[in-house]
């Protein structure tokens, strides 16, 4: 599945926040709600606009964010006084 066909990213919409096109439903709230144990028939069920294509694309839009996410560890010093 191709995300980009179902995620948009409007600078006018949410602050530019990605979601899902031709809603006002950002991928940070749909994860969020799956995070939160509910299930796609739950989101479908409340959100009758989506599809299950909107749900894979928002999960494969944070797979991919996260496949290219880079962690640098910081060494922080202590100084002794």
């Amino acid at each position: 599945m191709n995300w980009r066909e179902h995620i948009v990213i409007d600078p006018e919409v949410l602050t530019g926040k990605p979601i899902i096109k031709g809603t006002r439903l950002a991928v940070e709230f749909i994860i969020d709600l799956l995070a939160h144990d509910w299930t796609e028939l739950e989101i479908l069920r409340n959100y009758p606009d989506l599809t299950h294509e909107d749900i894979q694309a928002c999960l494969g839009y944070a797979s991919d964010l996260l496949r290219t996410e880079r962690v640098y560890p910081i060494e922080i010093s202590q100084e002794v006084d």
